[in-house]
């Protein structure tokens, strides 16, 4: 009876590590998409296109031609919810980072609270509003700008913010790899 014994309690950390491995790798991928939102939301290479045989481009922020930058001072609304669900994106992504790095600790206080469970659904909320932000400057620029400009292309901001929206995804994923890893941890050790 003592060798099932101990490869039942030799289970137990070898589920646990899983499970953080699940949530290391969650908050890898999450850290990196966080990077890479507040990266693309704030440079100015959304959009390349040609004006008057010049090359401009422009961001969420400001728009660039014959090497001058400048403010876009115009309020149009699909700017401002694109920039508005960026933002929103990086802050639950955030908050998704900070509940990830708190389900590796282990204060009473937090018994009942399943923090790798939270994290997972701010990764998934962060998806979530980087891909309404992608949507909306994808159909607004090749239905309206992309027929006003003849020469144009998106550029390496657009590309890394649908970059982090891949990474924020394989971050939700992750997660609930993790909480489904947790599951089977404690079912294996009600069964010892």
């Amino acid at each position: 009876m003592s060798p099932v014994k101990q490869s039942s309690s030799a289970v137990a950390p070898l589920s646990q590590l899983k499970m953080y491995s699940f949530m290391g790798g969650g908050l890898f991928c999450a850290i990196v998409g966080n990077i890479l939102l507040v990266v693309s939301t704030a440079t100015d290479y959304w959009m390349q296109y040609r004006l008057s045989g010049n090359y401009a481009h422009q961001g969420l922020w400001r728009y660039c031609m014959s090497n001058k930058c400048y403010m876009q001072t115009d309020s149009i609304a699909y700017w401002n919810a694109t920039r508005a669900f960026m933002i929103l994106s990086g802050m639950s992504c955030f908050a998704g980072i900070i509940a990830g790095i708190m389900s590796f600790s282990h204060f009473s206080s937090f018994e009942r609270f399943n923090r790798s469970f939270a994290a997972g659904i701010m990764f998934f909320i962060s998806t979530f509003f980087v891909l309404l932000a992608m949507a909306i400057y994808t159909g607004v620029t090749v239905n309206f700008l992309g027929k006003r400009f003849s020469d144009w292309r998106f550029s390496w901001s657009y590309i890394l913010g649908w970059v982090a929206m891949l990474m924020t995804f394989f971050a939700e994923c992750v997660s609930s790899g993790e909480e489904l890893g947790h599951a089977r941890c404690l079912q294996n050790t009600e069964n010892s």
